[in-house]
């Protein structure tokens, strides 16, 4: 199934690249993580699609072929804002709410969004490897990888794959890098760097201490407030989401079901796309065939 490339516009009036798996039912919007695009999706899209469901995958702002935002607003509500925009363009088009399937910063979007924002926005929520609470060390990690080549980036796409083979040694290093070229852009001094604008990474390193306990408590009462069917699709070896962390996201949200998914970490799509897919997809059948 081939997909159609449409934009959808954001709080701010920005430009919001997408691409449109085109099926006949309820739609379901993926929203990838921090520092990903919208490719990071193909395989579990098409899959999604082929159960007739109507399937964006977008780029948030800063990311992928979507605007960089002048103002420089990247906080997590700001992501939250798109996509209370987008859903209503989304529900305007197709008269239906959409199934928002986030993973990391666009599940932080989707708990924000519906649970504080604007609640009714969605028709239901998958939050992959993201609560509410997370592991600090883990986030200065991942955030520390994103920022170590933010200048300077890649003289070759092969460099770049190194890089993340020596960030992530547990994960096979792919032989064809077609899908790690979306991620990077080619700038005319002929080095290649991260698809995504570089004040976002420096908004999040900006982040101290109090302000994400601050962030943390807001993203707990937006969970408590959620009144949609959730799923919290945890990798059993995140870095980011622990074994606690799902116990008081459950105590928050009783109504939520959950998945483990062994042999995985933080990137689960990517990791056990396979499971992750027939993960949501049950999720989509059980919850449809109710309705």
């Amino acid at each position: 199934m081939s997909a159609v490339p449409t934009h959808f516009t954001g709080a701010e009036g920005n430009r919001l690249a997408a691409d449109c798996f085109d099926g006949t039912g309820q739609p379901v919007l993926l929203l990838h993580g921090g520092g990903q695009t919208r490719h990071s999706w193909d395989a579990a899209a098409e899959r999604i699609a082929a159960l007739g469901h109507v399937v964006y995958c977008m780029d948030q702002r800063g990311h992928g072929e979507s605007d960089w935002v002048a103002s420089g607003n990247y906080a997590f509500s700001n992501f939250a804002s798109d996509l209370v925009a987008v859903s209503a363009q989304i529900c305007g088009m197709h008269g239906a709410k959409p199934v928002l399937v986030g993973a990391s910063l666009g599940g932080l979007a989707g708990m924000l969004a519906e649970g504080a924002q604007a609640p009714g926005s969605l028709a239901a929520l998958v939050l992959v490897d993201i609560t509410p609470r997370m592991d600090m060390v883990g986030v200065s990690k991942i955030l520390g990888f994103m920022a170590e080549r933010v200048e300077e980036g890649f003289e070759t796409i092969e460099e770049a794959a190194d890089a993340i083979a020596l960030y992530m040694p547990s994960r096979a290093r792919p032989k064809d890098l077609s899908g790690l070229s979306k991620n990077l852009r080619h700038h005319t001094d002929g080095r290649y760097r991260w698809h995504w604008d570089p004040q976002f990474i420096r908004t999040k390193q900006k982040t101290d201490r109090k302000a994400s306990e601050e962030t943390q408590a807001a993203l707990a009462e937006a969970a408590a407030r959620l009144d949609v069917p959730v799923l919290l699709v945890r990798g059993r070896n995140s870095e980011l989401v622990t074994e606690e962390h799902v116990r008081e996201f459950l105590d928050l949200v009783p109504h939520a079901k959950f998945v483990d998914i062994a042999d995985a970490g933080h990137m689960v799509a990517g990791d056990r796309n396979d499971v992750f897919a027939e993960a949501v997809e049950g999720f989509l059948q059980e919850l449809f065939a109710s309705a």
